[in-house]
């Protein structure tokens, strides 16, 4: 990051968050103000806020199936029709036949 060229030779994907901390960082006089900085580029750099919210959401998704499992179809069809984290353009055939 010190240099701020990526691999490929370009800006790296967050270079300008860490711009930002380090502009914040340099003015301030208390470092905790910078903290939102912080947690943004490190947010760009890991992505641990959006890999929690996804989980959350899948599990949200599977207690849906489940207790939509009552009807006829199994829970494993249910969970297998729903791509939770896709944009839900493959679905599966209702009838089970083929194109």
């Amino acid at each position: 990051m010190a240099s701020g060229f990526g691999f490929n030779g370009g800006r790296p994907r967050c270079f300008a968050y860490w711009q930002e901390f380090t502009k914040c960082y340099t003015q301030t006089d208390s470092p905790a103000a910078c903290n939102p900085q912080a947690e943004d580029y490190l947010e760009c750099l890991h992505h641990t806020k959006e890999i929690a919210r996804a989980k959350q959401v899948k599990e949200q998704f599977i207690k849906k199936a489940l207790a939509q499992a009552d009807e006829d179809r199994k829970a494993s069809d249910i969970i297998a029709d729903g791509v939770v984290l896709g944009v839900g353009l493959i679905n599966r055939d209702p009838s089970g036949g083929k194109h």
